[in-house]
């Protein structure tokens, strides 16, 4: 009987082994994500005054079925724990006021498109990634107002049906705080029961701690994919090899499926060395439609199909429509046709 239970105890011991080095060998996969259910999207910018209608249909005619609309807090430096908001304030633009983020969930749910609420920081200065406390007692402060802002977007999402709403967005630096992001989603639970998510900076998602806490992963997609002066599709295609290795690593950790919750390129020649460089500082940079769509049309055949993958918004639409240069809206260029051809296939 001893000698039975060894070589059963051996047995056992084999399979482990051999299940540990096959789980190491091949990522985590999540039930595959069909094209169907992917969330196809675009960070829609509130405009100025009410829509006249037609501005959606525009938008629902690529494919896309899902925006984001980002109404905004405003922090008047990146080391001061004061933050400013007012959800009723509507002096403000149309688009992110309370009116017009009802008005225009509405409107888009009549067209089939979902809404992902997704408030954001405007830092005077800096960005949302560098706001860092210099005392303990500042951190205090700033996540008991950040608390504040982001639950009463958490209350109007509820009150609107809204099915997603974002807890936070490249807050690089908060996020090393484990705990205090915890008990602020564990408050938002508590007022909304749509799907979570926190939009973690191309720099940030592989230290963040508390995926475990919210529904997606979600990632500001902006990763450099070639330093050469005229990559082909080839050389982006590779760009993103090295990236998806990386997000897997993070799904298998976690289990949760991936939302890019911001991905975008201007229409300029150097688009895929820095996508995340503004327009404004492009303006010497000589156009290329072609390399946004090339851009895109390298996502698409790379992340896109990754079985984790649950969907995109591409930064960014404008309700109006016109052309920008430079500027990272694919409306009216080559790469809203590349973005039409994958968001049309079901």
């Amino acid at each position: 009987m001893k000698k039975v239970w060894s070589r059963r105890y051996l047995l056992s011991s084999v399979l482990v082994i051999l299940g540990l080095g096959l789980w190491a060998i091949f990522p985590f996969q999540p039930d595959l994500i069909t094209v169907a259910e992917k969330w196809k999207g675009v960070c829609w910018v509130g405009s100025r005054s009410p829509l006249l209608g037609p501005e959606l249909e525009a938008l629902k005619a690529t494919g896309a079925d899902a925006l984001s609309q980002t109404p905004f807090g405003w922090q008047t430096e990146k080391n001061s724990p004061e933050i400013r908001w007012n959800t009723h304030n509507e002096n403000k633009w149309w688009g992110e006021s309370s009116q017009g983020i009802k008005a225009t969930f509405d409107s888009s749910a009549r067209h089939g498109i979902m809404n992902m609420l997704k408030p954001h920081l405007w830092v005077r200065g800096s960005w949302p990634g560098e706001i860092e406390m210099k005392t303990e007692e500042d951190w205090k402060l700033w996540f008991m107002n950040y608390q504040g802002f982001i639950l009463d977007y958490a209350m109007m999402a509820e009150e609107h049906q809204i099915p997603m709403l974002c807890v936070g967005t490249e807050l690089e630096m908060t996020s090393e705080r484990e705990e205090d992001w915890r008990k602020v989603i564990a408050e938002i639970r508590k007022v909304y029961s749509g799907k979570l998510i926190y939009a973690a900076n191309f720099t940030e998602f592989e230290h963040v701690k508390f995926w475990d806490a919210l529904d997606y992963i979600g990632i500001q997609a902006y990763f450099p994919l070639s330093a050469k002066a005229n990559p082909d599709l080839s050389d982006l295609k590779s760009g993103w090899k090295k990236n998806i290795s990386r997000i897997e690593k993070v799904v298998r950790n976690y289990q949760k499926p991936v939302i890019f919750t911001e991905i975008g390129y201007c229409n300029t020649v150097d688009a895929a060395k820095e996508p995340w460089v503004w327009p404004n500082e492009r303006k010497e940079t000589e156009l290329s439609e072609e390399m946004q769509a090339l851009c895109y049309e390298a996502f698409f055949e790379t992340a896109w199909k990754e079985s984790w993958m649950a969907g995109v918004f591409f930064w960014k639409w404008y309700p109006d429509g016109r052309h920008r240069e430079p500027d990272f809206t694919p409306q009216g260029k080559l790469a809203e046709n590349v973005m039409s051809k994958y968001f049309l296939v079901n």
